[in-house]
C-alpha cells in the first residue's frame, strides 16, 4: 500500500495485492466514504456490489462505490492480481493494517474478539462489516471493549492492533 497525489492533489491509496485460486477475499463490507477501484492484472476476480454479482477477467475493472456493500473472491483457476485505488484515502490503510496486525497474531485461526473489535469500533464511521449489522455492532462492540478494558488487553501499545502500530501506508512521490 502506498498513498499518493493525483493530477488534482487529491490524496489516493494504491493497493496492490493477490489471492490463490478459489481464495475468498474480505467479507461483505462498506466503505462509507471511499470509492474503489480494482483493476484484474492476471486472473478472474469475482464481485458483489449490492445485489449484483460481476466477473472481471485479465485487463478488466470493478467499480466498488462508496456506501455500497460489497465483497471479491477468486473466480478462476489461476493466480488472481490486482491493483487498486481508492479515493480519497481516509483511512482504509489503517483498518486494513489494524485487520491484518489482529489476523495474522492469531496462531489458532481465531483472531481476538476484543482486538477485532477494537479495530472494527475505531473505524466504525468510515468502514463497516455488513454482519452482524451495523446496530447491532454499535451495540455489541463497545460491551466487548469495556470487557477487554477490564481484562486489561489494551495496556502499553503492543497488542494486536494497537492504533499506534497503525500508521497507515507511506506518502510517496508518484514519479518515484
Amino acid at each position: 500500500m502506498r498513498r499518493l497525489h493525483n493530477a488534482g492533489g487529491q490524496i489516493v491509496l494504491m493497493i496492490d495485492g493477490s489471492l490463490p485460486p478459489g481464495a475468498d477475499g474480505p467479507p461483505l463490507h462498506v466503505h462509507i466514504l471511499e470509492h474503489e477501484e480494482v483493476i484484474v492484472k492476471a486472473g478472474t476476480l469475482g464481485a458483489q456490489v449490492g445485489g449484483e454479482k460481476i466477473i472481471v477477467p485479465t485487463g478488466g475493472t470493478a467499480i466498488l462505490p462508496k456506501g455500497i456493500a460489497h465483497r471479491w473472491w477468486n473466480a478462476g483457476d489461476d493466480l488472481l492480481e490486482l491493483s487498486g485505488s481508492v479515493v480519497p484515502a481516509v483511512d482504509l490503510d489503517r483498518y486494513l493494517q489494524g485487520v491484518f496486525a489482529v489476523l495474522n497474531a492469531s496462531s489458532s485461526g481465531r483472531p481476538s474478539i476484543f482486538h477485532f473489535a477494537h479495530v472494527l469500533w475505531r473505524h466504525r464511521d468510515t468502514q463497516s462489516f455488513s454482519i452482524p449489522a451495523p446496530a447491532i455492532q454499535r451495540i455489541v462492540l463497545p460491551v466487548l471493549l469495556f470487557i477487554g478494558c477490564i481484562l486489561g488487553k489494551y495496556r502499553g501499545s503492543s497488542w494486536p492492533g494497537a492504533p499506534e502500530s497503525c500508521p497507515g501506508a507511506p506518502l510517496v512521490d508518484a514519479n518515484a
